[in-house]
């Protein structure tokens, strides 16, 4: 589309209905120009071999096809295919002038009301979750079958699907995406296949492989009046075709990237109750991955896209690459036993930045230290001196053995957990290394370290942040540091805790012996 016609949608008298303004979105594959109360959606003119729009004709077909998959679950939302016509300001949706393109118009949805949006605000419950899942659930039980969908659900099938992604996502290795990374996925989707290949064979022999939604995230789930969900897989059979699973998967992934996991317990317990679906927990872990890759390549393509305004391509990179992470870490959690992983170092030292992302990547039960004293104590910042207030020998004892509950009831559960505190005293770590061994896991002390500098440099950004739950200061650190224990040889994997967090996390998986 060039410059010249985007100006000329860009003004309210391109279209047939009243409206105040015109906003355009775009993504990697479309043009969307937002009215006050449509969306008209143009297709553009791209190829990229699991997709291809490079003609007119297509871009028709694949307009026709959208509104007539996604009537499925959202038909009073797509209002039909218009024509895109030649006009004397460029193009409109209306007039007598050569047809150039087609659009699909559908109803505008709130966009405040978007679950993508929501997540991000907190502003999601377990009742939200419940209800996706009650509309989601009932669509996969009507979905269609066939023998041509059955085709789509093999081991051979399941496979292909996976080369074809490993393929378009070679341009971005090294990029988004890792060499290392790309092996390590690869090793555990060979390693699954080969091993666990006769679940997918069972799910195909059970009736679970469908004409599903294909494309189940968060962007594409508005929570308004009723739960609508929109703008499925048209372009590609081969992704609508599918296991129920990968799309319950989509989602439960989406949760996870979001920082919201513990909302798919109640999705997929709902989930279950309507479709009686008990989807085995590794071959959701599978699902999980095969679309977080998905969803980094997806969005790799946005990054490089130069229509795209720069701090959009921008975003998708970084997404891109959390994405792609998350993938790595389905990955590495086919393999962690229960495992209890205990941060220890001085404040400032990136134990709470390192403890997150070590739990986003592996899955992980996290807790920490600082805000667990709130909890306990005061919602409030305590600027006593160092051993008062809240941090008295009292409080700390209180706060640890709250620390010792939770870890605790995770690893009776068979989850592993994160505990991110200073552990500065050797006879905590060695309560929790009890513990650990008492329910039969994995204990990993995890010191960072860091130059003086550095962590002056931090404490002192934290001052003033609103959202900061550390009490941490620079005036209290030598305080800190005279009584810091630091864990004996062979006690602790050690890192340098300056770095780059991704960094911090690669450098103790290696030592933990899950990264090559």
């Amino acid at each position: 589309m060039t410059p010249e016609l985007i100006k000329a949608l860009l003004k309210p008298a391109a279209y047939l209905e009243s409206t105040g303004s015109v906003v355009l979105r775009q993504t990697h594959v479309s043009y969307l120009f937002l009215t006050d109360s449509f969306v008209y959606k143009v297709k553009k003119p791209v190829n990229f071999g699991f997709l291809n729009f490079s003609t007119v004709d297509r871009r028709r077909f694949y307009c026709e096809e959208e509104v007539r998959l996604n009537s499925r679950l959202s038909p009073e939302l797509y209002l039909g295919v218009v024509e895109l016509r030649q006009a004397p300001e460029g193009g409109a949706f209306h007039g007598s002038g050569a047809v150039i393109d087609y659009a699909v118009k559908m109803k505008r949805l709130p966009e405040e009301r978007m679950l993508a949006r929501l997540l991000e605000e907190g502003a999601v419950g377990a009742a939200d979750l419940e209800a996706i899942a009650r509309t989601l659930g009932a669509f996969h039980l009507e979905a269609r079958r066939g023998p041509e969908i059955d085709a789509c659900g093999t081991v051979a099938a399941v496979t292909r699907n996976w080369e074809e992604n490993f393929r378009e996502a070679a341009p971005f290795v090294g990029t988004t995406l890792p060499q290392g990374d790309l092996a390590v996925v690869r090793g555990y989707v060979d390693r699954f296949l080969h091993e666990s290949g006769a679940l997918i064979q069972d799910r195909l022999q059970k009736g679970f492989v469908r004409e599903c939604d294909g494309d189940v995230h968060s962007a594409n789930i508005c929570l308004a009046e009723r739960v609508y969900i929109f703008d499925c897989i048209e372009f590609n059979e081969r992704f609508r075709y599918s296991d129920t699973a990968a799309d319950t998967a989509f989602l439960l992934m989406d949760l996870e990237f979001s920082g919201r996991a513990e909302l798919g317990a109640p999705f997929l317990a709902t989930y279950r109750t309507v479709t009686g679906d008990d989807v085995p927990p590794r071959l959701l872990d599978f699902y999980r991955a095969y679309r977080a890759f998905v969803r980094g390549k997806v969005e790799s393509l946005e990054a490089g896209d130069p229509q795209v305004p720069q701090a959009q391509r921008e975003e998708a990179r970084s997404r891109a690459e959390r994405y792609f992470r998350l993938c790595r870490g389905y990955a590495l959690r086919s393999a962690l036993s229960p495992t209890l992983v205990l941060t220890c170092g001085l404040m400032g030292s990136g134990k709470s930045t390192f403890a997150a992302e070590l739990a986003f990547e592996l899955g992980c039960a996290l807790y920490r230290g600082d805000v667990v004293r709130k909890e306990l104590f005061t919602p409030r910042r305590a600027p006593e001196a160092y051993d008062g207030g809240i941090y008295t020998p009292e409080c700390n004892r209180a706060t640890y053995r709250e620390l010792l509950s939770r870890a605790e009831q995770a690893l009776a559960q068979g989850r592993s957990v994160v505990v991110d505190s200073t552990f500065r005293r050797k006879s905590d770590r060695h309560t929790f290394a009890e513990l650990a061994k008492r329910h039969g896991a994995r204990c990993v002390v995890v010191e960072l370290t860091c130059d003086t500098e550095t962590v002056r440099q931090r404490l002192l950004a934290r001052e003033g942040n609103p959202d900061e739950v550390s009490d941490g200061r620079w005036e209290l650190f030598a305080a800190q540091q005279a009584e810091y224990e630091a864990p004996e040889t062979g006690e602790a994997i050690a890192v340098d805790g300056a770095l780059p967090v991704r960094q911090v996390v690669d450098a103790a998986l290696r030592k933990m012996g899950l990264l090559p």
